[in-house]
């Protein structure tokens, strides 16, 4: 049934997120209680907005319509549409990284305090993803109708059960599905910057930066392991802390095998809190418009694109 039994941690976090959202929803707790449950269902979400970039590179079952099933309830649980993943990740993201038809480029902010730079970076870079989405879903109407379909399906899944649940209870909807879904989205966005801001996208191994420790990537699915993933994007996420050490940590510049997000993030945002390159250099940040990414591809339909291009 599933490509790796690894998967079976994946569909447990799925299972979290919904017995949190449920239980909530059910025992609706207040004062601290509440803040910690809305806390815990975020990063839950968040958790199964790894799991959503996961499945677009590497479909967790054998069989198509399990994968098609699979994506609609991911997108529950995540909140967004999986299949929106495909446009501004697979393609833009990681067919021109950091250049111009990079929507996510982490060059589109440039405050002098490098922690706004990380809190803002989802809005810089939302109008680019949303409107490459738009396109790249009227081009696969003709080239991919069979994908087309499939977002269409998820589309309904995920802003029909919002509407549902916010017009029964809206300040429950808010706590244990509104907040944690707009978390998720605005985390596994933001991970882009902590991940190749001050990288250098032309160096062989040094593009990416990568959060190495036990316990993250534990919890995240092996995400941590950047580089390696955008050497070999189809690669299941079990497999790439092995051929991260085999083939990326014997040249990788230490600076970017990071054994603790934490540690890092309090460096880069708060003391000394200033943006460098990887090896400590001052940053120079040229801002630019974008080049449309769905022009440049000439491949467009010829990606991975999860449920669809999977299976039997």
């Amino acid at each position: 049934m599933l490509r790796y039994a690894a998967d079976w941690r994946t569909i447990m976090f799925l299972c979290l997120y919904a017995a949190l959202a449920t239980g909530g929803w059910l025992l609706d707790p207040s004062g601290p209680l509440l803040v910690l449950w809305v806390v815990v269902t975020a990063v839950s979400s968040w958790i199964c907005a790894v799991i959503a970039h996961n499945t677009v590179h590497s479909p967790v079952f054998k069989k198509r319509w399990m994968n098609k099933v699979f994506q609609v309830w991911v997108s529950l649980s995540y909140g967004f549409p999986v299949s929106e993943y495909v446009p501004g990740h697979n393609l833009s993201h990681h067919k021109f990284t950091q250049q111009r038809e990079d929507v996510m480029r982490t060059s589109k902010v440039n405050f002098r305090w490098n922690l706004l730079n990380f809190l803002f970076f989802f809005l810089a870079v939302g109008p680019g993803v949303t409107k490459g989405n738009y396109e790249y879903k009227k081009v696969m109407k003709k080239k991919l109708p069979q994908w087309n379909r499939q977002l269409l399906y998820e589309i309904i899944a995920v802003w029909s059960v919002k509407a549902i649940v916010t017009l029964i209870d809206w300040r429950k909807a808010l706590c244990f599905v509104w907040i944690p879904h707009l978390f998720a989205v605005w985390g596994i966005t933001t991970v882009n910057y902590l991940q190749h801001d001050g990288c250098d996208q032309d160096h062989p191994v040094n593009h990416s930066r990568n959060f190495v420790g036990p316990l993250f990537n534990w919890f995240t699915l092996n995400n941590g392991f950047h580089g390696i993933h955008h050497h070999t994007p189809g690669l299941h996420w079990s497999l790439t802390p092995k051929v991260h050490a085999e083939k990326y940590a014997p040249t990788i510049h230490p600076e970017l095998d990071q054994p603790s997000l934490a540690v890092y993030m309090f460096k880069a945002f708060i003391y000394p809190g200033k943006r460098v390159t990887y090896d400590g250099k001052p940053m120079n940040v040229e801002r630019a418009p974008d080049i449309d990414w769905v022009v440049a591809s000439k491949d467009t339909a010829a990606a991975e694109l999860g449920a669809v291009g999977s299976g039997s």
